[in-house]
């Protein structure tokens, strides 16, 4: 599927799922989620991740930081895909840049 400008196609580091979404919103998680993450494990939870990117997400896209958590899972599955970021195999599961 080709991209758009105003759509990006992602994928899914757990399966062969690939679904188009909104480039802008995606850039800005995607940014702000590779601004908080260490580089190397052990990385940081979900959790701490999420409470450290809010604040460089635009008001404007997340009002309040609503939907987030959906945007950020998003990220962190296709940047997983594209090996950008890896995860721990330990619980809770922890992120970082590879």
């Amino acid at each position: 599927m080709p991209d758009t400008d105003d759509k990006i196609t992602i994928e899914s580091v757990t399966s062969s799922h690939v679904q188009r979404v909104d480039r802008r919103k995606y850039t800005a998680m995607r940014d702000a989620l590779l601004k908080v993450l260490p580089a190397g494990a052990p990385g940081i939870t979900i959790a701490e991740a999420k409470a450290k990117l809010l604040p460089h997400l635009p008001e404007d896209m997340f009002p309040g930081g609503d939907k987030a958590g959906w945007w950020l899972k998003a990220a962190q599955l296709d940047l997983e895909a594209k090996r950008v970021i890896g995860r721990t195999a330990d619980k809770p599961l922890r992120l970082f840049k590879l």
